[in-house]
């Protein structure tokens, strides 16, 4: 009887898909999350991704299955084989390079317009706003024509994954937007 009975209690991962262009600071926000968001502060080193991480995240009741894929040019064509399940899309931008935010908004919108993506809702991360040249999130949304997107749930979100500022936001905001396909 208890083997039935924790088939019950086994908890399904939420699937949550990292993507953004190459240096935005995807896996260093994964790994920061795997530590948990109170050990913000920690250092943690990455090297970029040439295929993709994947993490199991519990956070209250849920578990996340978190998949980061590398945003290297030669590397985005393989994001739409993470597509099929996702509930949560994190797109994490260099919010203080804005030679690159056209870039973004086109690989992000292309992304979104997936058939396999029509239900999962979006997270936008201004990573890196610690730096100087950051632009605010009210700029972001303008430059990456987010209003754009109007039939997804979408916030805009200011962190930086060095300090783990907004981290614990963000994972607060992908936990009670996540819904079940």
């Amino acid at each position: 009887m208890g083997g039935i009975a924790s088939i019950f209690r086994r908890r399904v991962p939420i699937k949550v898909l990292f993507a953004g262009l190459d240096s935005a600071g995807k896996t260093t926000i994964l790994h920061k999350l795997k530590i948990g968001v109170e050990k913000a502060d920690v250092m943690v080193t990455t090297m970029p991704t040439l295929s993709f991480n994947a993490e199991v995240v519990d956070y209250k009741s849920a578990r996340f299955g978190m998949w980061d894929v590398g945003g290297q040019d030669n590397l985005r064509v393989f994001w739409r084989h993470h597509y099929t399940g996702t509930q949560v899309v994190i797109y994490v931008v260099d919010s203080n390079d804005g030679e690159r935010l056209a870039k973004s908004a086109e690989e992000l919108h292309a992304m979104m317009a997936n058939r396999e993506l029509r239900h999962a809702c979006l997270l936008v991360l201004a990573n890196k706003c610690d730096l100087p040249y950051a632009v605010s999130v009210k700029e972001l949304t303008r430059r990456m024509r987010l209003d754009a997107l109007r039939d997804v749930d979408w916030k805009v979100l200011r962190t930086c994954a060095r300090t783990g500022q907004g981290l614990a936001e963000a994972l607060e905001w992908v936990h009670s937007h996540a819904k079940p396909l």
